[in-house]
């Protein structure tokens, strides 16, 4: 490895046909390269698409009634019930392995209905009745103030929090809002807090056009009573709420005298599911990248291997001299083998070179995009883990490419050799 004469000899066999060896060491470059933007690609996208579930704690099922589909204890069917406070409670003591049972109630649907007043000003924005472990379960950056607390709810205090988006509605540009009122169907809430979403685009957008209140004072302030619209229900870190699902919807049914085969009846919809869902194609994505590079990588690794038996059999008669000189078989196949792995070496690591740097100037067109400019591709990188996988992969091509021109080089006879013309 370290006598200067092998390394001259290497580099005059591999310089004797440059454009020849170009071309052969094409074949590993682009292998390697295509395997490493696509790994970058890959990753870009699952970061981007991660990137719009920051902050929410996904390990989490929303719950909501509906109409029964099926009679049950001289019920009939087609029946409409309501969850009910004491839902909450009844869930939080049987299913210990829930962090969160989030009550919630809304008024309007997610565009806004509702007349909400300040001063001369009138806008509609959605109304939520929330518990303060919702800032735990959904994206939101306080930015003034402060969210919900528990004080709030024990005494059911007529405060709210609002988004940006009410803020550009119903106040000017340089005007406080922290201490204000606002007038909600006719009910005066103190401002205490201002949140920005935490997603990007047009669902940020629409995200801060909402105006959340104390659950408690929800009920009692418009009329709900015990009512409780939906849930959003947190396993812990060490359950998975898709296992606990069957459980929760089997107490709901019981709890309203519902059929418990009945699956119309209690809507749900389980982030946790849908994530692992977009986890697995993303895995099933890398597989494909690195099935396609390593394809791509073989047939550079084929392309090596040809030319250098073409290499050997232009050579038989200088490998003929040196057999008769009394080289070794073991210095011949060294021989061969070092050129291989270094040809392989060279090209692959130029591909790793090139891609890394095509890389890197993607994620700074990407750093400088505006916020919430790019929605579904963020940082699109290569664990360095990769990188040493894929120079393994090349040493090991290396010797795969010069083995079968390295035992037919050690088979020729010394006569045979010295014969060739």
């Amino acid at each position: 490895m370290f006598s200067k004469d092998n390394w001259d000899e290497i580099l005059q066999a591999l310089t004797a046909n440059v454009f020849r060896t170009v071309l052969t060491a094409f074949g590993v470059f682009w292998g390697i390269f295509i395997l490493v933007i696509l790994l970058a690609a890959g990753n870009g996208l699952e970061n981007g698409v991660k990137k719009g579930f920051d902050g929410i704690a996904t390990n989490t099922m929303f719950m909501w009634s509906q109409t029964t589909s099926k009679a049950y204890k001289g019920l009939p069917k087609t029946r409409r019930y309501d969850f009910r406070n004491s839902d909450v409670a009844a869930l939080k003591q049987a299913i210990p392995d829930l962090l969160y049972v989030s009550p919630r109630n809304q008024l309007g649907d997610f565009n806004g209905t509702n007349n909400v007043v300040r001063g001369t000003k009138t806008s509609a924005f959605t109304i939520y009745g929330d518990y303060p472990e919702l800032i735990k379960q959904q994206p939101m950056d306080i930015i003034k103030g402060r969210f919900v607390n528990q004080q709030d709810i024990n005494e059911r205090r007529k405060v709210a929090v609002i988004g940006k988006g009410v803020i550009s509605e119903l106040y000017g540009k340089e005007e406080e809002s922290v201490g204000t009122y606002i007038k909600i169907n006719g009910i005066n809430f103190m401002v205490v807090g201002v949140y920005a979403s935490k997603q990007q685009g047009g669902n940020a957008e629409q995200e801060q056009k909402n105006i959340f209140i104390p659950f408690t004072t929800f009920q009692q302030a418009f009329n709900y009573g015990d009512k409780v619209g939906w849930m959003a229900l947190t396993a812990n870190d060490e359950s998975s709420i898709t296992e606990l699902k069957p459980k929760i919807l089997e107490i709901i049914k019981a709890l309203h005298s519902v059929n418990p085969t009945d699956e119309r009846a209690v809507g749900n919809f389980d982030l946790y599911e849908q994530f692992n869902k977009v986890q697995s194609l993303f895995n099933i994505l890398k597989v494909i990248a690195y099935f396609v590079g390593t394809l791509v990588l073989i047939s550079g690794v084929i392309g090596i291997s040809n030319i250098m038996l073409i290499v050997v059999k232009e050579r038989t008669k200088e490998i003929g001299i040196r057999r008769a000189l009394g080289a070794t078989p073991g210095a011949i196949r060294s021989q061969i083998l070092s050129e291989s792995i270094f040809l392989t070496i060279i090209s692959g690591m130029l591909g790793i070179a090139v891609a890394t740097g095509i890389i890197a100037l993607l994620n700074m067109a990407l750093d400088s995009m505006p916020p919430g400019g790019n929605t579904m591709f963020a940082n699109p990188s290569v664990d360095l883990r990769v990188v040493f996988v894929a120079l393994l992969i090349l040493v090991g091509s290396g010797l795969l490419a010069g083995f079968i021109p390295a035992q037919t080089a050690i088979n020729v006879k010394p006569v045979d050799a010295l014969r060739t013309e």
